[in-house]
């Protein structure tokens, strides 16, 4: 869900088994209308990860036109190769769990239970940026809206354990690429392909999440 305008869209590259590097200043940039800090790291060539730990006092639910950013500098070696040894022990994790899902057994680096409600493609409930996600995709069947400092936008995960017949009796396997204000810590909204009333009735539900591949 898009929470209002001039939101930024994110994603967390950072490993879920270390801390985030730090990073040195390399310069400042000014944001612009429409901005995000998806947008700005894919123009700018920086690490996204990079750019958020720099600016910890800069919402990504807040750029705005003319608020200054720090600009990271290349990543230090060393915290290049934590970053790579961290891959590989995320890959080797993945390799030993494993969830029986619709579409057969999957890997899974992360598994956790959250708390989750419903939501609609309509403006009312989208802050007017109807019909599509927090990374300006299309909305559709197995969207979640997320927290990205709990599951990194982009993310490939496996939803199962809510009742709602809107969705998959056993679970589905989507993206997760929204997110809200209101979406905080374990908490999940899942897009479904129905009118307001009937997102209302699924109300809030413990779900649990495998989150199978990070961005």
């Amino acid at each position: 869900m898009q929470p209002f305008k001039k939101l930024a869209a994110i994603t967390l590259g950072a490993s879920l088994l270390i801390s985030a590097p730090v990073y040195a200043d390399a310069g400042t940039y000014v944001v612009k209308e429409g901005d995000t800090y998806w947008n700005i790291s894919r123009k700018l060539g920086v690490d996204m990860q990079a750019l958020m730990d720099l600016n910890p006092d800069k919402h990504y639910l807040n750029l705005y036109e003319g608020l200054v950013l720090k600009l990271p500098a290349a990543k230090p070696a060393a915290a290049a190769k934590a970053n790579t040894t961290a891959a590989a022990m995320a890959s080797a994790a993945a390799s030993a769990a494993t969830v029986s899902t619709p579409q057969g057994e999957k890997s899974y680096v992360r598994k956790l239970t959250a708390k989750a409600s419903a939501y609609t493609a309509s403006a009312e409930e989208n802050g007017g940026w109807a019909g599509l996600d927090y990374m300006g995709n299309r909305l559709a069947f197995g969207t979640i809206a997320v927290d990205p400092k709990v599951i990194p936008l982009g993310s490939k995960v496996y939803v199962t354990g809510y009742s709602h017949p809107g969705l998959p009796a056993d679970g589905f396997i989507g993206r997760a690429t929204d997110t809200g204000g209101s979406i905080k810590g374990n908490r999940i909204d899942i897009f479904v392909p129905q009118s307001r009333e009937q997102a209302k009735k699924f109300g809030f539900q413990e779900v649990t999440v495998y989150v199978l591949e990070t961005p």
